[in-house]
């Protein structure tokens, strides 16, 4: 099989809430120095456990507040575990908070040379896609104009065109595809797909189990920081369905 593309080994990542409302930052410090703060240790992963092979796509389920936006910036190295390791091995792009990596006083032109660039690539690169990855977002009007005037739609499409243009070995999708018009979203989905072909890894968080079908062969579920089920896409889209209709 060779090297897998991604390896979670007993993962573990523990907040600390800081329970009372400190008013300002000299409050906060007597409080601290005096011991009066307190916080309530809150586990937002614990445990977790699995392998995803390189070209496997991987659908993460779970409902809000299950970690699976925690995992996903963990893997992509945003969070450091607390216990445990996470091994990535080839060139990832993580798509988490779409165009969160933007400079909003920075125009959407200048943006895209500086996300390529924190991604490690050249500027003749990013010269040699730019008209693929403009034409991708379909902000050609907008594309001079200072990003903190776009709309969080047009942001994140700017940060798909780019990150699926600079063709990564892994792909880290946070309900990405729940951006922008239906048209968009079927664009999105397609370009993914064409992505799979080269044997692209992903890791893709949905609320949506059809989208997980469609995009997925293997699944996890999550609930309260725990995996408490891994499989096929379908056993696991099965599963994610029952909790959902018992809670309802």
């Amino acid at each position: 099989m060779g090297t897998p593309a991604i390896v979670v080994d007993n993962v573990s990542i523990l907040f600390n809430l800081n329970k009372e409302k400190v008013d300002n930052l000299k409050e906060y410090f007597i409080k601290l120095v005096t011991h009066k703060l307190h916080f309530t240790e809150f586990w937002a992963l614990k445990n977790i456990s699995f392998t995803v092979e390189k070209g496997e796509r991987v659908g993460v389920l779970g409902f809000n507040g299950a970690g699976k936006s925690t995992l996903l910036k963990t893997i992509a190295g945003v969070l450091k575990p607390t216990e445990g390791s996470v091994r990535v091995s080839g060139v990832i792009a993580p798509m988490l908070e779409l165009g969160a990596g933007f400079d909003m006083n920075y125009s959407g032109k200048e943006n895209i040379f500086l996300y390529g660039a924190t991604m490690g690539y050249s500027r003749k690169f990013i010269e040699e896609k730019y008209d693929e990855i403009v034409a991708f977002s379909e902000l050609q009007d907008f594309i001079e104009v200072p990003v903190k005037n776009y709309s969080s739609g047009m942001r994140a499409r700017l940060g798909f065109a780019i990150a699926t243009a600079v063709e990564p070995e892994i792909l880290i999708l946070d309900e990405v595809l729940s951006v922008g018009d239906a048209k968009f979203r079927k664009k999105s989905e397609a370009k993914i797909r064409s992505m799979f072909e080269k044997g692209i890894t992903v890791l893709f968080v949905s609320h949506s189990t059809e989208q997980v079908l469609n995009i997925c062969n293997k699944a996890i579920l999550l609930d309260h920081g725990r995996l408490i089920a891994q499989g096929s896409a379908q056993e696991i889209c099965a599963q994610y369905n029952e909790m959902v209709n018992s809670k309802k």
